[in-house]
């Protein structure tokens, strides 16, 4: 059981999982920071402040913070926007960076000769029935 646990952590997917949640996690805080500190304040300006967190209704003693899923669903969506850009922008530099080659599809493959016989006798059969 070692040896497959060793095999399992040797393998490059492993390490390449491990360093894309670390450079997620980091990037996770650069872009809460850029939505928070920067895109959420902005839009507030724009609503005239309307803030959805402390929307709430009280039934009998339970409280049902219903604006802070309001206020979570905004967040995502402002998140996916963003994310959308980054990566669109990321997208966009990456093909002006790599010009496409046009290259002209190969040409299909030769048929067998067995391909090619038949179809000579199909011709000629054409021939005979329709001259």
């Amino acid at each position: 059981m070692l040896k497959e646990f060793r095999d399992f952590i040797n393998r490059g997917n492993v390490l390449d999982l491990a360093v894309a949640v670390i450079i997620g996690a980091a990037f996770t805080g650069i872009v809460n920071s850029l939505v928070n500190d920067i895109i959420t304040p902005i839009l507030g300006i724009l609503l005239g402040g309307v803030n959805f967190a402390g929307l709430s209704i009280t039934v009998g003693e339970a409280v049902i913070n219903y604006g802070n899923f309001i206020q979570a669903i905004i967040n995502f969506l402002i998140v996916a926007w963003v994310i959308f850009l980054i990566v669109r922008s990321i997208n966009q530099l990456q093909k002006k960076r790599q010009p496409i080659e046009e290259v002209a599809p190969p040409p299909p493959p030769e048929p067998p000769a067995e391909v090619k016989l038949l179809t000579e006798i199909r011709d000629l059969l054409k021939e005979q029935v329709n001259g």
